[in-house]
């Protein structure tokens, strides 16, 4: 049941939307054991050099013109090993899918309790 948002700069084809959506959420299918049409995503572009700030390097890791920045709000529960394997995973298929460097790839997680969710129609299924 998460919630992705990706933040990334405008002028990207729809290829390369659909893309960027399928490679986080396979991941998350393959780490997180998520069900494949739990798909809540929120992808937003962003005027290049205008919406997206980072420096040009941080804790040792250099970054490129084009940052992507992928949060996701997941409840909690998930193993250290879990979430590197879904840290892991999305870079390598966002690599592979659409040829970004692994370096130019910032993932936040946030974790909440089960119980903070609804759907629809103001229902806590998990409450």
């Amino acid at each position: 049941m998460p919630l992705v948002r990706i933040s990334h700069s405008q002028g990207r084809s729809q290829a390369d939307r659909d893309a960027l959506s399928q490679a986080v959420h396979q991941a998350l299918v393959s780490a997180f054991a998520v069900p494949q049409d739990d798909y809540f995503q929120i992808l937003t572009e962003h005027l290049p050099n205008q919406g997206l700030r980072f420096p040009k390097n941080f804790l040792g890791i250099e970054h490129g013109e084009e940052m992507i920045f992928v949060q996701i709000t997941a409840a909690e529960g998930r193993s250290s090993e879990q979430k590197k394997s879904l840290f892991q995973g999305i870079v390598d298929r966002l690599n592979i899918s659409l040829g970004l460097r692994k370096e130019d790839i910032f993932i936040n997680l946030i974790e909440t309790k089960r119980e903070n969710w609804s759907f629809g129609r103001g229902e806590m299924p998990f409450a």
